[in-house]
Formats: C-alpha cells, sequence, structure tokens
C-alpha cells in the first residue's frame, strides 16, 4: 500500500517553490509555477503536480531553464501574435501569452497567440480554466518529445501532445476538457512508477513493440483510438511545432537528453469571445442547462450519475480542501529535505530510470 501525506494547498505551495527558487529559479516565476502544480494536484492530476518538482529542479540547476529570459510578445495580426519565450520557464511564459491572447479576444473577438521556445508548460487544464473564467472558449495545445508509437509503427516519433477545451457557463465552474492525445499522458506512467503500481493493459509497449502493464518496462505510448489519435497529435504537433517554426516530430527535443540545454518548445492558444457570436449570457446559461441535461442523463450499470467533462476533477478539488492534498510520501520527504534534486533525469532516453546515485 503507498504510503501517502496530506498537506494543505498552501502548504504544498510553499514546499514547492522554496524548492525551486532553491534550484535557482527566480521567485515570482517559482512562486507561479508553484501555483499551477498544485492546481494540478488539487484536482487529482498527481501526474502534473508535485512529482515534476525534482526534475523541475534539476534542470534549473543545470541551467537548462533561461532564468532571466527577456520575455516579449510579437503582434503579427489584428488577432494574432507570437510571446517569444527565450526558453524561459513554460508554465510562466504560457500564462503571459494567454493574457495577451485574451486581451486580442476582448478586443476583435479572437485571439490567437503561439508560444515559441519555451520550457515545459505543465497541465494545460491550467491555461483552459483561466481563459473560461474570463468569459472565453479556449482551446490550447501543445507539442511534446516523441513518446508515442504512430499507428502501424514501431517507434516513438510524436508526443503525448494534449489538448485542452474550455467554455464558461452560468455556473461557478466551467467545462475543461483536458486530453493527451496518447492513451494516457506520460505523467501518468511516471506517477505509476513513483507508487510501484502497474498500469493498465493498452496504455503503453515495451522494447519488443508488445503492450505492458508494468511502468518500468515502457518505451512507447500508444495513441488513443489507434488512427484517431495519430491523427490528433500530428494536428497539435502543427499548430504548435511547425506553424511557429520549431522543431516537429521526431526532433523535438527530449526532455532528458540534456539538462543543461533549453528545450526549445511550441504552445498555442485559441480564444473565442462568445459575445461576438451571441448574447453572453445566453451562451452561458445554455451550457449550464447542457450541464443539467447530461446529469439527468440515466447511468450506466456501475455509475452513480453521468458527469460533464472536467466534474471528475471538481469533485476531487472539493474533497481536497477538505483532507489535503494526498502526496507521495518520498515526494513529501524530497520536498522537505535540503536536497535540490537527485540527479535523477540527466539521461538521454524519455523512458530510462536511474538509481539512486544517478547511474542508469
Amino acid at each position: 500500500m503507498e504510503e501517502l501525506v496530506y498537506v494543505s494547498p498552501d502548504e504544498l505551495h510553499s514546499l514547492i517553490q522554496n524548492k525551486l527558487q532553491s534550484a535557482g529559479l527566480k521567485t515570482d516565476h517559482a512562486e507561479e509555477v508553484a501555483k499551477h502544480l498544485v492546481y494540478a494536484d488539487a484536482h487529482g492530476i498527481h501526474s502534473h503536480g508535485a512529482v515534476r518538482v525534482d526534475y523541475y529542479a534539476e534542470r534549473i540547476a543545470k541551467g537548462g531553464l533561461n532564468l532571466s529570459p527577456h520575455f516579449h510578445f510579437e503582434k503579427t495580426g489584428p488577432s494574432t501574435g507570437i510571446y517569444h519565450g527565450e526558453n524561459g520557464s513554460g508554465h510562466v511564459a504560457a500564462l503571459e501569452a494567454l493574457k495577451c491572447g485574451i486581451e486580442l479576444a476582448e478586443e476583435t473577438g479572437v485571439g490567437i497567440v503561439g508560444v515559441s521556445r519555451i520550457g515545459h508548460s505543465g497541465m494545460l487544464s491550467y491555461f483552459a480554466d483561466y481563459a473560461a473564467q474570463r468569459d472565453l472558449i479556449c482551446l490550447t495545445v501543445c507539442q511534446s518529445d516523441p513518446m508515442a508509437v504512430p499507428f502501424g509503427g514501431t517507434e516513438p516519433f510524436f508526443g503525448t501532445n494534449p489538448i485542452a477545451f474550455s467554455a464558461p457557463t452560468a455556473n461557478d465552474r466551467p467545462i475543461i476538457f483536458d486530453m493527451a492525445t496518447t492513451v494516457q499522458a506520460w505523467g501518468k506512467i511516471l506517477d505509476a512508477r513513483s507508487k510501484n503500481k502497474d498500469i493498465p493493459e493498452g496504455w503503453a509497449v515495451n522494447s519488443q513493440g508488445e503492450t505492458t502493464t508494468n511502468p518500468h518496462e515502457v518505451q512507447g505510448l500508444l495513441p488513443i483510438a489507434g488512427p484517431k489519435g495519430y491523427g490528433l497529435m500530428m494536428m497539435v504537433d502543427i499548430l504548435s511545432g511547425s506553424l511557429l517554426g520549431l522543431p516537429f516530430g521526431k526532433h523535438v527535443s527530449s526532455m532528458y537528453a540534456d539538462l543543461s540545454s533549453g528545450r526549445n518548445l511550441g504552445h498555442l492558444h485559441i480564444l473565442i469571445n462568445p459575445s461576438y457570436f451571441t448574447e453572453l449570457s445566453s451562451f452561458k446559461n445554455n451550457l449550464s442547462r447542457m450541464i443539467e441535461d447530461i446529469h439527468a442523463n440515466p447511468p450506466a450499470t456501475g455509475f452513480d450519475r453521468v458527469l460533464y467533462p472536467g466534474e471528475l476533477a471538481e469533485v476531487t478539488f472539493a474533497k481536497y480542501q477538505e483532507t489535503g492534498i494526498p502526496v507521495a510520501k518520498d515526494i513529501h520527504e524530497y520536498l522537505i529535505s535540503d536536497v535540490i534534486h537527485h540527479n535523477s533525469y540527466d539521461h538521454g532516453s524519455a523512458f530510462a530510470e536511474k538509481n539512486e546515485e544517478g547511474e542508469e
């Protein structure tokens, strides 16, 4: 049975921020990254929460993240622009780019902003939620390093290349849909590794291209719904990579190849202002009615009720406000320790693991 430590959101934020600052990230950037990671853990998406801190701290400490980037927005049209991240924190750059896109959407009805040359930008629903809270529809996508076997292929080519969508409702919480284009995100495999738990059949393959349930054997992830997921991950790669003149597919930098170099990743936000298409309150009321109708749908055997996309994360969030956020004991011990990082990730392969001494 996995040992867990329950901590308050504020305590977890403080621990993460302190660790990232100790690694060298400046205070305001460390604060935003910590906010992002706590958001993930607080919504039950532990694959994008505190489990990532050790990796981020190692990359920061080894110089693979620009600690003083000159972030700047280049407007390229009435509703478009490119936010230059200069290989700074992807979490911070993507949020600042989103703010630029929000301004464009409020002014013109649509805002499309590419985020060029950044580090890992984390959980996409964080950005989708931010936009929906400001009464905008959001579609946000980003590329990642090659980890997924293409449909009919044997070697990884595209990344998990996630997609998130959000829309505001008349209620407190928006509709948010966030998914990897693989059956599961790589972070879910990392989470299973950290907890020494098996993964379900059909998530990933081993070095022989055979499906495996052992997270330590994973050498490739599978696209969701076969050729459909394969097509989606190509679409995301084009929108967030090639569209910005950045590396594509198998040429995207590995998360673990060289932690002393920048990642040069791409991200794209598409924002739509509903008030330019219909009456805003009517739009939001219709989506709230949609949720009510979904809840009224008779549940199948084994289900209590039908949930709308993102609702389970909101249920989890409410629960964790009372119980505290569960964190694996070894991760918590790392966060409260004086160790900056464990030198565990700088090994080239996205799927490799190292022992406690940092050797493969």
